[in-house]
């Protein structure tokens, strides 16, 4: 499973499901279960199929339209060898001729009552969104999920500092823009050399007490700390709000425990779930859609950030 949903949706009257914002509603129920919503609205088969992959993660169609019906959609799909999840819906149509297809589900709302065909179209949609999520969201397919995600965040914060400073290949000492660079370079430069001076004494500690288990634990040099710090200071010199406290807390921190939480098994239920033992946190589904949340949120960040730069 990815950070972004796409759903591809023909029909020869989209318009009407923009204009009443049931188009929103998909995309809004997207977000709100943390994932980037991607919906492509098209009106004509070759648009359809001119858009149409295997990163499409579910497929809405109408049976009845003008220049192709929905069955002769389905089987060009299928001979494209691409098997996504699809709703197929009408207001007429018997569908009973494409029951046998695997993984299309069929709407037929002349035989609902109680709302129009366009919410009854909509309702379906994200029934069918909540079991394809539901699917696809072992605990342990999320995990690989989020590292994969914060850890490209994490290269994007490289491109965005190598941008700011424009160096060359060889490195800050031939640095295009000086000025630029000073205060972050004294910054962490600063800090560095703090930082051995203290460690000089850790170590010295340490060293008489033997006490290699807490010497372990020390990440030390460029860490994920000096990132954070480079990236503040960016922030502050093109006077944008500084988001940096936040992606180290709701990124990193949970990034790296995540990393190193052990996965649990209630015995009665049978619910798996990750659990950071020194903290007690537990990674369960509700937790990993706010993680979703908090990526696709920093995300937009660095994109706005990397936009200015």
């Amino acid at each position: 499973m990815k950070i972004e949903y796409k759903v591809l949706w023909l029909d020869d009257q989209i318009d009407v499901f923009i204009e009443d914002e049931y188009v929103e509603k998909v995309k809004s129920h997207l977000e709100e279960e943390g994932f980037n919503a991607n919906v492509i609205t098209v009106s004509k088969p070759d648009e359809f199929f001119s858009q149409l992959n295997d990163s499409i993660d579910l497929i809405l169609t109408d049976y009845n339209m003008a220049e192709k019906n929905g069955a002769q959609i389905v089987e060009e799909v299928r001979n494209k060898s691409i098997f996504t999840e699809i709703l197929f819906y009408t207001a007429k149509a018997d569908l009973r001729s494409l029951d046998k297809i695997d993984r299309i589900t069929f709407l037929q709302t002349d035989k609902v009552s109680g709302s129009t065909h366009h919410e009854k179209v909509v309702e379906k949609a994200i029934s069918l969104i909540d079991l394809t999520i539901k699917k696809f969201q072992n605990i342990v397919v999320m995990r690989g999920m989020i590292m994969h995600e914060t850890s490209s965040l994490d290269a994007q914060s490289m491109e965005i500092l190598k941008s700011y400073l424009n160096c060359k290949e060889k490195g800050c000492i031939e640095c295009a823009n000086k000025k630029r660079c000073k205060p972050i370079s004294d910054s962490i430069f600063g800090k560095l050399e703090q930082q051995f001076n203290e460690k000089k004494e850790d170590v010295s500690k340490l060293k008489e007490k033997s006490n290699l288990r807490k010497l372990i634990k020390d990440n030390f040099l460029f860490s994920a700390d000096y990132k954070i710090e480079a990236l503040s200071k960016i922030l502050q010199s093109l006077k944008i709000k500084d988001f940096s406290s936040d992606y180290k807390t709701e990124i990193i921190t949970i990034r790296n425990k995540f990393a190193h939480a052990i996965l649990e098994k209630d015995e009665k239920t049978g619910r798996e779930y990750f659990k950071h033992g020194e903290d007690g946190i537990t990674f369960d589904e509700d937790f990993c859609k706010t993680i979703r949340k908090n990526i696709n949120k920093h995300k937009q960040n660095l994109d706005d950030l990397q936009s200015k730069i």
